[in-house]
Formats: structure tokens, sequence, C-alpha cells
């Protein structure tokens, strides 16, 4: 297996190029399944206050026997912790959780536009990261008019936006955003759930020309357009095989027909992140 690469954020610190996202696992078969994925060689756990899973996180790196500052870890905000206070107050209980003492990344979930109060949290993380508390801060979810509000009130860019990204919704617009901001894009649902497009011809003939799985093929395509992915797997053959992905490289005729396949499924994506539950 390849090397795993490493961004560089615009604010000094530096993430994988390829993460693992904990939902929906919980119990001990959730702490088994991301022990699983700290042996496959993944160092980014990303998990959220709302997966209610990050106890298991913090479980499961200790198990694991890494180092601390070997393997990142990122946490999200709820939307309904959006207050200063809240915010902070929210940080805090992740820590505890985790059983940790910093964050590498913190997000604010979603944001929440019906009460407004994402300025007072991006606020919140800004003191935050100044307390050491948290390494990176970043936001989920957010639009273009949503990413200006907070730097024109902060000053302060977010290092990260974590999106849906998958062929099916290929968000040209928001990766252009972020090139110009110099946001790293996150992908969630990297493959597009369960609507993932593992049989279509474009992924399918790139697949059998690289000697590579389906799944491979599109997260490479995420990694080839400076996408970060998370994917999600308890199984642990497709764990190693969703990270064995700098090993080939797609041509620009094989990354275009893929993400052709979002512009001709004329469905609007979008939905809510994750657990539905974010008010």
């Amino acid at each position: 297996m390849s090397e795993i690469p490493t961004y560089t954020l615009n604010d000094g610190t530096t993430l994988p190029a390829i993460g693992f996202g904990t939902y929906p696992l919980k119990g001990e078969d959730g702490t088994a399944a991301i022990v699983s994925a700290l042996e496959a060689g993944y160092r980014l756990l990303d998990t959220a206050v709302n997966y209610e899973n990050e106890t298991e996180v913090g479980e499961a790196l200790r198990r694991s026997g890494l180092p601390r500052d070997q393997v990142q870890v990122a946490s999200k905000i709820p939307g309904r912790h959006h207050g200063y206070d809240d915010a902070v107050a929210s940080v805090h209980g992740s820590l505890e959780r985790l059983g940790l003492d910093y964050l590498d990344l913190q997000l604010i979930h979603w944001p929440n536009p019906r009460h407004g109060k994402y300025v007072d949290a991006w606020r919140a993380l800004v003191d935050l990261r100044e307390k050491g508390l948290v390494r990176a801060i970043g936001v989920s979810n957010f639009t273009e008019e949503q990413l200006a509000r907070i730097i024109e009130a902060t000053g302060v860019t977010p290092a990260v936006n974590q999106i849906e990204l998958h062929p099916r919704f290929p968000q040209q617009d928001m990766l252009a955003v972020h090139e110009r901001l110099g946001i790293r894009t996150e992908a969630w649902s990297p493959m597009g759930k369960r609507r993932a497009p593992l049989g279509e011809d474009a992924v399918t003939a790139a697949a059998q020309a690289h000697d590579v799985t389906p799944g491979q093929v599109i997260l490479r395509w995420h990694v080839q357009r400076g996408s970060l992915p998370i994917p999600k797997s308890a199984d642990p053959e497709r764990q190693r095989q969703n990270l064995d992905v700098f090993g080939f490289e797609l041509s620009a005729d094989q990354v275009s027909a893929i993400t052709a396949l979002g512009e001709a499924d004329g469905r609007l994506f979008g939905g809510d992140p994750d657990t539905h539950e974010e008010m």
C-alpha cells in the first residue's frame, strides 16, 4: 500500500488525504471497527456530537496503542449548540467523552440558518483555537454566502468545509469557491450512499483499466479533484481497499467521465448531513 499523502491547511496544520468516517459505529462492535480502521492505517477519525459515538472513538484510539500525536480526531458542534457559550461547552463535552486534551479539527456541523447563530459558534471556535483546545477549525455544509459571513465577521477563514460530495453530486461550484478561499474540501458520503454509481460504465471501465475496485476508483476521483473523502465501513477488507487509492492515477478523461455522472443524473442532492437530526 502506498503512503498516504497529506494536505497542508490554510492555518499551517496538516490532514491526511483520506479519513475514516465513524457514523453510525457504536457500542463494542463500533469500537472494534474503529480499531480495525486504525490498524489498517487510517490516521484521521471523523466523529460528531450527533453521531453519539465520541466515547467509542476515544476508546478505540486508546486500544490501538498508537501515540496521540499520530492520530487526528475531528468532531462537530451540532446545530442546537450555536450560541457562543453553548459552542464552548459543546467542545468541552466532546473532549470529555473522547478522553482527549485537544481536538485536531473541530467543525460546525451545519449552519442551522433558521436560528442564525453560526457566527457566534465560529467566534467560539476561533477563541478555542487560541486557547489550544482545538488545533484547526472549520465548518460543514456551509454555502458560499455563509462562508463569506463568518470570514467577514472574524477575519478567520475556515481550514475545512465538509460537504456532501460524490459522483452524482460533484459540487463543481463549491470546489471552485473553496479553491478561491484556500479552504480544503472534505467529502461526506463520498460514495453516494445507496445511489453509489459502482456499476456505471465510467466507473467500471476505470476499475478494469487499473485493476482496482469501483469503490477505489471513486475515492481516487475525490483525491484527484482535491477533495478529502471520509469513507465509512466496518468491514476490515473494505477499510483496507478504501485506503489503498494512492498507487494508481486516473486519466483526465476518466475523471471527467465520472464527474459527468452528476451532470447527467439530473437529481438535486444536498440532503441533511448524516443523522438528519440537526435542528
